[in-house]
């Protein structure tokens, strides 16, 4: 059975495939009613499954007439600078990696056997490092990789 994160989720997708423009505009405590649950609880799912890196722009504003607008990113371009924009500013865990990585093959930048090597270089087991030096290591890996998308013809 589906947990309440996993049916917001799909309730959320649903919204914006149905959706002219692949945005969305909805209260968050309006949300939070219809699922019964608490706004804390819609932050959650916006934050683990409505991210950049998930190909999302999230905006959003708190208060009695606050609301939440989900956005699909549609240009793979704008996806791939929000994520090297990311990356720069910040480090990055495995799982963080593998979500960029499996976004990046879903997207047909890399194939399947091109994300089998990336995510075994990035994991914890090739980067034998002190936890902070790992994540920002992996970060700047990840970041070369993207920057390499523009270079592939020289």
């Amino acid at each position: 059975m589906a947990g309440i994160s996993d049916i917001i989720e799909k309730f959320l997708k649903e919204m914006l495939d149905n959706s002219e423009n692949g945005i969305i505009e909805i209260g968050r405590n309006d949300l939070a009613s219809r699922f019964s649950c608490a706004p804390s609880q819609i932050n959650y799912v916006l934050t683990t499954r409505f991210s950049s890196t998930k190909g999302y722009y999230i905006e959003s504003r708190r208060g009695g007439s606050g609301y939440i607008r989900i956005s699909t990113l549609s240009n793979e371009d704008v996806f791939l600078n929000s994520v090297i924009e990311y990356l720069e500013q910040n480090n990055i865990t495995f799982n963080e990696g593998r979500r960029i990585i499996d976004r990046i093959f879903e997207l047909g930048y890399i194939t399947k056997r091109e994300r089998f090597i990336i995510l075994h270089a990035i994991s914890d087991n090739s980067l034998c490092v002190d936890n902070k030096v790992r994540d920002k290591l992996r970060a700047n890996i990840l970041l070369n990789i993207l920057y390499s998308f523009g270079r592939e013809n020289e």
